[in-house]
This record gives C-alpha cells, sequence and structure tokens, in this order.
C-alpha cells in the first residue's frame, strides 16, 4: 500500500483496515496510534500541546493531548472498537531546544509525554510501545492491517514496533 493518510499537526484521522498514516516531524509534538486489533480499526494524532485552554474554547481540539485523545477513542467506537481492546503506540515529545534552567518552552516535549501517559491511563487504554524523549525529531507511519507503528529518524535510523496480542 502506497497511498497514506497524511496527518497534520494538531491533526487526528481513524480508519479501518487496510489504511496506512503517515505524521511527519515529530519534535516536541507526539504522535499516538490507537488500534483494535479485532475490528482492525485504527488512528493517528499529533498533538503539539499537553491541555487544552479553557479560556479558549475555539481552539482545536486535536492539538491538545486531553482533548484529542478522547475524540479518537469516540470515533473507533463508532465504528464498533470495545475501549478495553484498543491499545497504544507513542512517539515523539523530543526536547529540541537546549533552554536555560529548562523553562516549560525548552521541555514541553516532556509535558506533551506526561500529558498523553496520563489521559490514556485515564482513558484505560494500554502503551504498548513507545519512542520517546531525547533530543531528535521523527516521522511515525501506522498501519490499520496489523498495528505496526514504524519510526524513522534522520540520525537514528528506523525502528518497527509490531502488534503485542
Amino acid at each position: 500500500m502506497n497511498d497514506f493518510i497524511t496527518i497534520g499537526i494538531s491533526d487526528m484521522q481513524v480508519s479501518s483496515a487496510p489504511a496506512a498514516f503517515v505524521t511527519y516531524a515529530l519534535g516536541s509534538c507526539v504522535g499516538i496510534c490507537l488500534y483494535d486489533p479485532v475490528c482492525k480499526v485504527g488512528g493517528l494524532g499529533h498533538i503539539m500541546l499537553p491541555y487544552f485552554p479553557e479560556d479558549h474554547p475555539n481552539e482545536r481540539v486535536h492539538r491538545y493531548a486531553d482533548t484529542c485523545l478522547p475524540e479518537m477513542v469516540k470515533a473507533m467506537q463508532r465504528m464498533g472498537c470495545i475501549p478495553s481492546r484498543i491499545t497504544a503506540k507513542i512517539a515523539g515529545g523530543a526536547k529540541m531546544f537546549n533552554v536555560a534552567d529548562d523553562c516549560g518552552f525548552g521541555n514541553i516535549g516532556a509535558r506533551n509525554i506526561a500529558a498523553v501517559k496520563e489521559t490514556l491511563q485515564k482513558l484505560k487504554v494500554r502503551i504498548i510501545a513507545e519512542d520517546t524523549g531525547l533530543d531528535y525529531g521523527r516521522t511515525v507511519y501506522f498501519y490499520t492491517d496489523n498495528g505496526t507503528m514504524v519510526v524513522k529518524s534522520c540520525t537514528k535510523g528506523t525502528k518497527t514496533f509490531q502488534e503485542c496480542f
């Protein structure tokens, strides 16, 4: 399959098999692959920030970990998925900037990872694979026919995370 569904920054989509997703240039952002192996339905989200700002109600919900992930699970449920079967694979959340005193701006990747993990825990979605943190960018490919996540990096090569049953 050569036709990829491209997920941009602050975007999310779900699809049944066979589908292939890609999201490019994850720096401090986190890519989240959700998958139900029985229904063979999966989704990919590209979140940019940890928490939705309540004082800006017109913001894009897919930009934030705490609002994107529940939307992904709901979309998958509408396609017949059962939340207890959904698993997650995550990548990104790098520290892309060396900032004095490790202020919040310089450490947004770590905050994104923490928010993704917290939100997935609240949703009772297990993380079965991750390639997060450190200081390099990543591109993520995700395949709904078998739940495989492939993470590519210019400096670290390619890592493949297959579905664990």
